[in-house]
C-alpha cells in the first residue's frame, strides 16, 4: 500500500496533468513550474507565489531590455546560480528558487521569461544540451545566460559555452538555439529533479516519475525507466500499470517482455 502522503499530491497532480492538456501556446509557464513544486511542498499555494512574481516584475518594470532585465534580477533582485550545491534539489523548484535567491539555469530561465512576460519583454527558453538559456523572441541573435548573473551572448556566445561544457571537439547544431516550448521545459526540470533525488536516494523520486508519466512524448526507454522505478520504489500497481501501457504500444518479442515486468510487479502487490 502507498504511503498516506501521495494522497496530498493528488490535487496537484490532477492540476498539472491538465496543463499539459492544453494546446502548447496556453500552457502557462509559471503554473507549471509551481504546480512541480507542490508536490515537494504539499499545502503551496499557487496563487500566492504567482504574485510573488508579480511583486518582483513590478520592481522590474523599466527593465523592458534584455541587459536590464538581467541587471534587474541578478543584481538588484539578488537571484545568482548556485554553484556550491548545484545538484540540490531546491534548486529545481520555483518558490524555493525565488526564497533562496539561488536556481540552476533552467529555472533561473523560467523566472526571466516570466517576469519578461509581465512588463512586455518577449521571451522564450533555448535547450541547448547542458546549459539553459534565454532567447529574445524580436532579437534572433540574442541570449541572455541567467546562471552567469544575466549576460547577453551571441549566437556565437552560445556555441563557446556549449564547447567549454561538452569538449572542444563536440558537434554543435544550430537547432540547440532552436525555441524550447513550455512543455519541453516543464520535463527538463522534472528530469534534473529526478536525477537530484536519486542521487540523494529520496522517496520523493516517486512523485517526480508519476509526472514525467505523464509526458505522452516521453520516449519509451525513459517511460520504461521511469515506471522501473516506481516499481522499484515500492509502487508495484502503479508501475505495472504503465509498463502495460508500454507493452500496448509495442510489438513482438518486447512487447511480451515488458508485459511480462508487468505481470511480475503486480505479483509483488499481492
Amino acid at each position: 500500500m502507498e504511503p498516506p502522503r501521495d494522497a496530498a499530491w493528488s490535487e496537484p497532480t490532477a492540476r498539472f496533468t491538465a496543463l499539459l492538456g492544453l494546446a502548447e501556446a496556453d500552457l502557462p509557464l509559471d503554473e507549471g513550474a509551481f504546480l512541480v513544486a507542490a508536490h515537494a511542498h504539499p499545502g503551496l499555494n499557487l496563487d500566492e507565489w504567482l504574485v510573488r512574481l508579480d511583486e518582483i516584475a513590478a520592481r522590474s518594470v523599466a527593465a523592458r531590455a534584455p541587459a536590464a532585465l538581467g541587471e534587474a534580477l541578478f543584481v538588484t533582485e539578488g537571484f545568482s546560480g548556485n554553484t556550491e550545491d548545484y545538484s540540490d534539489p531546491r534548486n529545481s523548484l520555483l518558490d524555493d528558487v525565488i526564497d533562496r535567491r539561488l536556481g540552476i539555469p533552467i529555472t533561473l530561465s523560467i523566472l526571466m521569461i516570466e517576469i519578461g512576460r509581465r512588463i512586455g519583454l518577449a521571451l522564450h527558453g533555448v535547450g541547448m544540451p547542458g546549459h539553459f538559456l534565454v532567447g529574445v523572441d524580436d532579437e534572433p541573435d540574442v541570449f541572455v545566460d541567467p546562471f552567469h548573473a544575466g549576460r547577453v551572448i551571441d549566437g556565437a556566445g552560445c556555441r563557446a559555452v556549449f564547447a567549454e561544457l561538452q569538449g572542444p571537439d563536440a558537434s554543435f547544431s544550430p537547432v540547440f538555439l532552436a525555441p524550447t516550448g513550455p512543455r519541453a521545459i516543464l520535463l527538463r526540470v522534472l528530469n534534473n529533479l529526478q536525477r537530484s533525488y536519486l542521487q540523494r536516494s529520496s522517496v520523493d523520486a516517486v512523485w517526480v516519475a508519476r509526472l514525467r508519466l505523464r509526458f505522452a512524448e516521453l520516449p519509451i526507454p525513459e517511460r520504461r525507466q521511469a515506471a522501473t522505478l516506481l516499481g522499484s520504489l515500492g509502487r508495484f500497481t502503479e508501475a505495472a500499470g504503465a509498463l502495460e501501457g508500454i507493452a500496448a504500444s509495442l510489438e513482438g518479442p518486447n512487447a511480451a517482455m515488458v508485459a511480462a515486468e508487468a505481470q511480475a510487479l503486480r505479483a509483488r502487490d499481492n
